[in-house]
C-alpha cells in the first residue's frame, strides 16, 4: 500500500495507563497485519510507561506503527480521535489489554471486500479469565427488522455487542461519534445507532482474545449513577421513527439496570430511588420478579431497622 492509498480496514487502539500488555495488543495486529490493514494506537494522557512503550514499538514497527498521544479526556474522546485519523473503510476498535485471534485478519478482510456496503460486522470473540480459562462466544443471532434489533439489544439482551468483536463501517462513527460527556456505558448509544443503520451481518469466527478483569462494585455504581438517565436521551435522540416505540420500555430497564447496580454496591438509597423510578415509569415492572423480591427486601429491611 502506498502512501496515497486508502488502507481496507483501520485498527483503533484507545490506551490509558496499559503500558503494560499495550504490546500484546499492538502486536496482535501486526503480526498478521497486510498491507491493507493500518493500525492507529491513541494514548490518552496516560501517566504509566505509555510513552516509553510507543517508543519501543515505533522503533520495532517503523511507520507501521502508528501512535498518538492527546490530554486525558475519557475513552470516548480517545476512539473518536482515533477514528478520524483512520484512513480505512472499516474501523475495528480494540481495547488496549486485549488482543487479536492469531489469522483472523487476513478471514476477515476477505469478507469486507466481498461485502463492502455492510454498517457493522458482529463476530465472535474468546472470553480470557483471569485465572487463564477460556471460552469462545459465538456472534448473536440477528433479527431482520430495525425495531426488532433494537428490541433484542436494548431491552431482551439476546444481542451481545462488545469492541474487539464488532466491526464498523467508518462513515457510521463519524455520523455518531462516542459521547464524549458520558464516561459510563458510552458505548451502547453507538452500538444501537449502527444496528439501526447497518446494514448488519455476522462473521461465523472471533475477533478477539477479550481479557476479563474484576471490577469495583462501588466505583461501577458511582460510574452509572453520574450518567443516570441521561442515557436513555442519548440513544434514541439517532434513532430513526420505527425505534421511538422502544422508548418507554429501555426507561424501566435502565432503572431497573441502575437499581441493580446499587444494591450490588450496597447503596440502598441509590436502589429504592431507581426502583421507584422503574415504577413510576411502567407499573409493569412489578412483574419482573427477580427485581421486585429483591425490592421488597430492601424496603422491609429498611422498615425494620427504624
Amino acid at each position: 500500500m502506498t502512501v496515497s492509498d486508502s488502507p481496507l480496514l483501520s485498527v483503533v487502539i484507545p490506551a490509558y495507563n496499559y503500558a503494560r500488555v499495550l504490546p500484546r495488543a499492538v502486536e496482535s495486529v501486526l503480526s498478521q497485519a497486510g498491507d491493507d490493514v493500518e493500525l492507529w494506537v491513541v494514548d490518552d494522557g496516560s501517566s504509566d510507561d505509555t510513552p516509553a512503550v510507543f517508543e519501543a514499538l515505533a522503533a520495532r514497527h517503523g511507520e507501521r506503527f502508528r501512535g498518538v498521544r492527546q490530554d486525558n479526556a475519557g475513552p470516548s474522546a480517545a476512539r473518536n480521535h482515533g477514528v478520524r485519523l483512520a484512513g480505512g473503510r472499516h474501523v475495528l476498535l480494540l481495547d488496549a489489554d486485549d488482543e487479536l485471534v492469531p489469522g483472523m485478519l487476513p478471514r476477515l478482510c476477505e469478507q469486507l471486500r466481498a461485502e463492502p456496503d455492510i454498517g457493522l460486522w458482529l463476530a465472535g470473540h474468546v472470553a480470557v479469565q483471569p485465572d487463564g480459562r477460556e471460552r469462545e462466544h459465538p456472534a448473536s443471532p440477528l433479527p431482520d427488522g430495525i425495531a426488532e434489533r433494537l428490541s433484542a439489544y436494548l431491552l431482551d439482551k439476546t444481542i451481545a455487542i462488545s469492541h474487539g468483536a464488532c466491526l464498523f463501517r467508518r462513515d457510521l462513527l463519524l455520523q455518531r461519534p462516542y459521547p464524549e460527556h458520558l464516561r459510563h456505558s458510552e458505548d451502547i448509544p453507538v452500538f444501537a445507532y449502527a444496528l439501526a443503520h447497518g446494514p448488519v451481518r455476522r462473521l461465523d469466527f472471533s475477533l478477539a482474545r477479550v481479557h476479563k478483569h474484576s471490577g469495583s462494585l462501588r466505583h461501577n455504581a458511582e460510574a452509572a449513577r453520574k450518567v443516570d438517565l441521561k442515557l436513555v436521551d442519548e440513544v434514541f435522540d439517532r434513532l430513526p421513527a420505527a425505534a421511538q416505540a422502544l422508548r418507554h420500555r429501555y426507561k424501566a430497564q435502565r432503572c431497573l439496570s441502575l437499581f441493580r447496580t446499587c444494591m450490588l454496591a450496597g447503596d440502598q438509597d441509590g436502589a429504592r430511588y431507581y426502583y421507584g423510578e422503574a415504577l413510576r415509569v411502567d407499573w409493569r415492572v412489578l412483574f419482573k420478579f427477580s427485581y421486585s423480591r429483591k425490592a421488597l427486601r430492601l424496603w422491609l429491611g429498611a422498615k425494620k431497622s427504624v
